[in-house]
Order: C-alpha cells, then structure tokens, then sequence
C-alpha cells in the first residue's frame, strides 16, 4: 500500500513523457514526475519517495522530503494567508494548508508556529494543525519514571515549559529546572522525573544513565533541581550537615557524589555541588 504523508520505498514500474511511474508490493502506481528521476536508473530499481497529493488532488512521489511528515511535530514558516486559511513552506513545491479552524493563534505571513501534520479523512489531503494538544494523549502512558525520552519544546506556561514526549503526550519542565534557553520547536532529550496524579509527566533535561543512579544519588539530584542546582555541600562537611539536608550519611554522601561525578551530572567546587 502506498501511504500519504510517508517515506515509501518503490519499484521503477516505466518511464512516460511527464516521469517514471512507480508501483507498491499491491500493485498500486503514482507517478514520480521528470524533475525528480534520478539521471540513471534501471526498471525495478527501488527508491524512496514521500507520497502526498499535488495541486489537482492526484497523488504524486517526490524525492525531496519534507520538513514534517504524517503523525509528526515541526516548527514552520507560514509563507501565505488566504480567504481558507495559512500555507506552511515544509520544503515542497505544494505548501501544506492550515485552514482556520485549526490554528490555536491567528497565522501572519513570516510567522514560524508549531504544527502537527495530519490525513484529514474528510478530503483526504495533508493538512497541519497548531493546536497540538489536542494530537497528544495521556490517558494510558507509554513510559515510566527516569525512562529518557524525545521531547519537543510546545508552548510556555506561568510554571514552565510544555514539551511533546515522544510525539505522544504532554509533559512539563519548570522553570526552576531550565537551565538553557530554550525555545518552541527545539527538539531535546530529557527524563521523566515524576508522574503525577492525572498522568501528569513532570520532565527534566537529563541525560542517559539518570533511571541507573541508585537512590542516594538519585536523593542528591532532586535536591540540586529543587535549589536551583547547587548545594552548599561538600565532602568536608560537617557529617550532621549532610544527615540534615540529605537524610544520609556521609560514607553514602560521599559515594554518590563519586558517582554522579564520573556521569558528568555535577560540578564539584571549593563552595559546593553544581549541577552541570
């Protein structure tokens, strides 16, 4: 079956005057029209092309693919508004369409916006959305606490910054676990830090290894996010000191700090810990 809005990979069926038409394991065809034939090529040789519909609605390859494809999340440029609503430049001669209904924010030509690219079943057509909250779903999560996860920065909030992990529900950074900027569109990786009642997923922007850390370390981490990345600990400190804040003593305190060291997740200074 050939797919809309994906990567298909095809066999050269024969060549006509307007291109090479291609064909699926079904037989299926669209063509792949002369100004993207590679110069030399063999019938049934495969290739891979993205497959939308073109300007009369007939499904057409291409060997250019686009900044977004179906079920994806991207940041784009609105290059034109009409009476029907914005046109997206997503790196094809056909611009991808966001009619009105499904813009979260009027679209201003110049404007870059985040948007989910979609089939509507309705027409058929490739269609974007800027109202991506509603293409995510938390009701039954895909991951767990301290799993890594692909993140993609949404929109800002009074508390933080709303990020799409894995392309499949809604999580949340806060501001006091920031510690770059970022800004709507980056693509990061982070850790589910906490799943709050609701599935609500708490992230921070961790690096692989986090869900390995044993519990103490584990213990120094949070207490380091939750003070804005430094504690005033070091391993010459009073052992009562670190029972105080840390609930551990400090044989443990020291071994952790070891270990977060070695994982690059800490800077270790003459004043304290710091979260790197």
């Amino acid at each position: 079956m050939i797919h809309l809005g994906q990567i298909n990979t095809l066999e050269i069926l024969r060549e006509t005057d307007h291109g090479v038409y291609l064909i699926d394991d079904e037989e299926n065809e669209v063509l792949l029209p002369n100004r993207y034939v590679p110069e030399a090529f063999k019938i049934w040789d495969k290739i891979d092309v993205f497959v939308y519909l073109d300007n009369e609605e007939r499904p057409v390859a291409s060997t250019d693919f686009p900044y977004i494809k179906k079920g994806d999340f991207a940041l784009l440029r609105c290059n034109q508004v009409t009476d029907y609503g914005a046109f997206l430049d997503w790196g094809l001669v056909k611009e991808l369409f966001c009619p009105f209904k499904e813009q979260a924010f009027k679209m201003k030509p110049g404007g870059w916006y985040l948007v989910h690219c979609y089939l509507d079943e309705k027409t058929d057509r490739l269609v974007a959305s800027s109202k991506t909250n509603r293409f995510l779903d938390n009701r039954e999560l895909t991951v767990a606490e301290f799993d890594e996860v692909d993140l993609i920065v949404s929109h800002p909030s009074d508390i933080g910054m709303n990020v799409i992990v894995n392309k499949m529900h809604l999580g949340l950074i806060y501001k006091d676990q920031i510690f770059k900027d970022i800004s709507v569109g980056d693509k990061l990786k982070g850790i589910i830090k906490k799943i709050r009642p609701g599935n609500k997923l708490d992230i921070t922007l961790g690096q692989i290894g986090y869900r390995n850390i044993e519990p103490n370390a584990e213990r120094i981490l949070q207490e380091l996010q939750d003070n804005s990345g430094y504690i005033n600990l070091t391993d010459k400190s009073n052992p009562e000191a670190i029972k105080d804040q840390l609930q551990m003593s400090k044989k443990n305190f020291k071994k952790s700090v070891g270990s977060l060291y070695k994982q690059k997740l800490i800077e270790i200074k003459s004043d304290g810990i710091y979260l790197v």
